[in-house]
């Protein structure tokens, strides 16, 4: 997304995005000599085990946990914890914002197959949070 498109988004709006990712463009020299990645298989299968590790542990997937839902099967380690709360002040963003941090994290940690959202989770989450930032 362009910083022009960017700015036409309002606050509310982005949101409810839960990844925010900047991917920049690559020469044609990189893109011919790239290693290859994971096979659609590979991640369709750690896909449909975290998943199942969702529905096992709260009936339901991530995206759907309510506030509640999300304060309890969600809540990261100690670390994790401080290291949201900092971001959330430095970032200013909102109750929803956290919240789906915390849902992308759990996610994060079930990809993973960790049973605790652990500070490395949340830091990815937030990363994928900030990408759009205009910090």
């Amino acid at each position: 997304m362009t910083m022009r498109n960017q700015n036409r988004l309002s606050g509310p709006l982005l949101d409810r995005i839960d990844l925010q990712i900047l991917v920049g463009a690559l020469p044609p020299h990189e893109l011919a000599t790239a290693a290859p990645g994971e096979t659609s298989s590979a991640i369709a299968a750690r896909t449909a085990i975290a998943l199942q590790r969702q529905q096992q542990r709260q009936g339901k997937s991530n995206s759907r946990l309510t506030p509640p839902e999300i304060d309890l099967h969600c809540r990261p380690d100690q670390a994790g914890d401080a290291l949201l709360h900092a971001a959330m002040a430095r970032l200013n963003w909102s109750a929803r914002a956290y919240h789906r941090v915390l849902k992308v994290a759990r996610t994060i940690a079930d990809l993973a197959g960790a049973a605790q959202v652990e500070k490395a989770h949340v830091a990815e989450a937030i990363q994928y949070r900030r990408a759009l930032n205009k910090d």
